[in-house]
């Protein structure tokens, strides 16, 4: 191995361990404890050394976040193609996401509300993220009929990320979570049927 290529690999080996520690401290106490200083300390580097590889807290978020997609997308994936049929993806789905909110609260978070800089919804979006809101797509793609599939699964999106939250911060009983899941899931493969009976 050259130099050059070891130098990458430790390089990159440093990367995964400041994003290790800033999804555990903000698992453990919130983003508002994750600071550059207390990383650095965690890592056992100095703060020049943790600058050189972020620009600070808000890049080392936006990592968290593209880390944290390219699982999602896994955990999506696996959910949906374990599935016997399309109506039961879509439950799965659903079932997957709600799970690694819970799982990952703080992960959760710099991925979907958290304010971090990474171009959602566009070409330029990260291969991990467009590969996260896929497997949403193949999810809602059998139940789109003749509707903009992009678009329904952007609302679909919407109205399950808003059952989580809502649900997660206490503003929706928790003891109906499973009945919303299964009345959205219902909705998308009624809509599914009534098109296929229509035409």
């Amino acid at each position: 191995m050259s130099i050059q290529e070891r130098r990458r690999r430790e390089r990159a080996e440093r990367e995964k361990l400041i994003i290790t520690a800033a999804r555990e401290l903000a698992e453990a106490e919130g983003w508002d404890a994750v600071t550059t200083r207390r990383l650095a300390e965690r890592i056992e580097y100095s703060q020049p050394v943790l600058y050189s590889h972020f620009k600070g807290k808000d890049a080392i978020m936006a990592a968290v976040a593209v880390e944290g997609c390219a699982e999602l997308a896994v955990e999506l994936r696996a959910a949906r193609t374990a599935a016997p049929d399309a109506a039961g993806g879509l439950a799965g789905v659903c079932a997957a996401y709600g799970a690694f909110a819970g799982r990952h609260p703080a992960l959760y978070d710099a991925i979907f509300s958290r304010n971090v800089d990474l171009p959602f919804a566009t070409p330029e979006a990260p291969p991990a993220l467009q590969a996260a809101f896929g497997e949403l797509v193949e999810a809602v793609r059998p139940h789109a009929g003749g509707d903009d599939l992009p678009l329904l699964t952007e609302t679909f999106w919407a109205a399950l990320h808003g059952l989580v939250t809502l649900t997660r911060d206490g503003r929706l009983p928790r003891e109906h979570h499973e009945r919303r899941l299964a009345l959205l899931v219902g909705r998308f493969t009624r809509a599914e049927g009534a098109a296929a009976r229509a035409g």
